[in-house]
């Protein structure tokens, strides 16, 4: 009985560091908004805005070369020469890979 007293006595004193404590465990950690999850979830944006920037380049890239095959015939003809491997007749092709 006196070991109980003893704690509760202990727990009347630091109410409120104990309040403060377990405050700061519920949103630090156990919180569906936890700020362990809000800091993985801005790492997540961070990445998938990266990924943005990428597909943006990639798609103004393809923009500018589809204006170009439209607009050019030799793009065309360079292009299945550079992808594709193809070839004019009597025309030989010499391809050269480059050691990863």
């Amino acid at each position: 009985m006196g070991k109980l007293i003893t704690i509760w006595n202990f727990i009347c004193k630091h109410k409120y560091i104990i309040t403060i404590s377990a405050f700061a465990v519920i949103i630090g950690f156990l919180d569906e908004n936890s700020l362990v999850r809000r800091f993985g979830y801005e790492r997540e944006i961070s990445q998938l805005k990266e990924e943005i920037e990428k597909y943006r380049g990639d798609y103004e890239e393809n923009t500018k070369r589809l204006n170009e095959l439209n607009s050019n015939p030799d793009a065309i003809e360079q292009i299945a020469r550079e992808k594709y491997l193809m070839k004019k007749p009597n025309e030989d092709i010499y391809v050269f890979e480059e050691n990863q």
